[in-house]
């Protein structure tokens, strides 16, 4: 059976969590893995594991040990929650999906600044999750400033097996219906 990996990628409030929500239910058979569960369960429990600075090497951890497990020990699909705003890190984690036996999709959330910026004004959101900014509005300050500098790029074609741009909520009820008819096109 050939499963599917979809990758979200987009700034902080784009609608990625959203999203994987929504594409879950109507994905049969699909986990969402999203990084910022593993935050806010960290900030719950282990603060004090939590590194001062530099990466958040034990959030990556588990959530590659949650990976790990559903690749390999079920035949879910898996739908990846996080912003993957880095080339490389996505072009690795493709490349892994690939190398067993998985169809890789992104879905790039361009959604324009200033309605980042109202969904930030409107959000509940905890900032548990924020380890380096204290607000979203610094996040999202910060990744306007990494947009295509470096390795911080915008998905082209061919990344992926499949592209699909989200430019607002209207886009989503088509995207999900094309992720669910690849999936049921490739004998998932």
């Amino acid at each position: 059976m050939n499963r599917l990996v979809i990758m979200t990628v987009g700034k902080t409030h784009s609608g990625k969590t959203t999203f994987a929500k929504a594409l879950e239910k109507e994905l049969h058979n699909s986990v969402v893995i999203d990084q910022g569960n593993h935050a806010e369960f960290l900030h719950s429990y282990y603060q004090t594991l939590l590194p001062k600075e530099g990466p958040n090497v034990i959030k990556y951890a588990i959530t590659q040990t949650i990976v790990d497990y559903a690749v390999n020990e079920t035949n879910c699909h898996i739908i990846r929650c996080n912003s993957h705003r880095s080339r490389k890190s996505r072009l690795d984690q493709i490349a892994y999906y690939h190398e067993k036996g998985f169809t890789s999709i992104i879905v790039n959330f361009e959604i324009p600044t200033h309605v980042l910026e109202e969904r930030i004004a409107k959000s509940n959101r905890s900032k548990n999750v924020l380890r380096v900014a204290s607000t979203f509005e610094d996040v999202l300050t910060r990744q306007e400033n990494e947009t295509n500098k470096g390795d911080i790029l915008t998905p082209a074609e061919g990344e992926a097996d499949h592209l699909f741009v989200i430019e607002n909520s209207d886009d989503i009820r088509s995207v999900i219906e094309k992720i669910v008819k690849i999936s049921q096109s490739v004998g998932a």
